[in-house]
């Protein structure tokens, strides 16, 4: 009878070994889609390894105490009969219980929560790894949209300066905008310098370029021959559907056709997820 019972509470264990294997494995896979590992990441993986002894040793232990059957009596009378043939009734202590799936469930689960990704990591899964970065002022960075307005006030959206700085930690960034005259550019570079845009190393002032045509701004972008371009004119950025690897077009009306290399976003903040 004891041997029995070890027997059967021995395959309960596998089964449920089994089963928490499955379920391990599907949110191992889920766990491990992300591009990129960060410090966290890998503390979360040294953490798996905890989770799994955890676990395991909580299926080895048993439920509760080992209860051992009654002795068995002699029989007197039909009553006595009854409760002998009663009191033989063994119930297993090892078969694992409902409660017990649960909270092994609850602890993979826990462990497994969905870890949200850093700005950064944001950034660079976007920008597909891209090392340089063109981009347009005016309607991007600028709250203005038309060079007649920057002849007035310049003001930088504050919305992009995370972003901004997220971009120039890896890639090498140029800003660059059609102004009517010298004064725009000025009132530019003093918004720019303002918002603090220069502080954090990764962009300086020899990088906002600036030109007198939307053609100059074209040709800005084939001479640097970046991974990205993110410009508001639709027609630029058809024009360099061929040169540019990837291209960002910020419209909040989205074009019927276009490459298959140019994406469409209303805003650097929505593209980035940040709006």
């Amino acid at each position: 009878m004891a041997e029995s019972s070890s027997s059967s509470s021995r395959e309960d264990l596998i089964q449920l070994i089994k089963r928490f294997g499955a379920y391990l494995t599907v949110k191992m896979s889920n766990f491990f889609s992300l591009n990129n590992l960060d410090s966290r990441s890998v503390g979360a993986i040294a953490g798996l390894a905890l989770a799994i002894v955890f676990t395991w040793r909580m299926f080895r232990s048993p439920s509760g105490p080992q209860r051992r059957p009654p002795k068995r009596q002699a029989p007197t009378t039909s009553n006595s009969i009854g409760r002998a043939q009663f009191n033989t009734t063994v119930i297993p202590s090892e078969i694992s219980s409902p409660s017990e799936d649960l909270r092994a469930q609850n602890v993979v689960d826990e462990f497994f929560q969905p870890v949200k990704p850093t700005l950064g990591q944001i950034v660079r899964q976007k920008l597909s790894e891209g090392r340089k970065v063109t981009c347009r002022l005016l309607g991007v960075i600028l709250e203005e949209s038309s060079p007649e307005e920057i002849q007035s006030q310049a003001t930088v959206r504050s919305s992009v300066l995370e972003i901004l700085l997220e971009i120039t930690k890896f890639c090498d960034l140029y800003l660059m905008e059609r102004v009517l005259d010298d004064e725009s550019e000025k009132r530019i570079l003093v918004a720019l310098e303002n918002a603090g845009v220069f502080t954090s190393g990764g962009l300086v002032k020899d990088k906002v370029l600036f030109c007198s045509t939307e053609i100059g701004r074209s040709s800005f972008v084939r001479q640097l021959e970046p991974d990205w371009h993110i410009d508001t004119n639709l027609e630029i950025i058809s024009q360099l559907a061929r040169f540019i690897k990837y291209q960002l077009y910020i419209s909040p009306i989205r074009p019927e056709r276009t490459a298959s290399n140019v994406f469409n976003s209303s805003s650097l903040e929505q593209f980035f997820g940040c709006a």
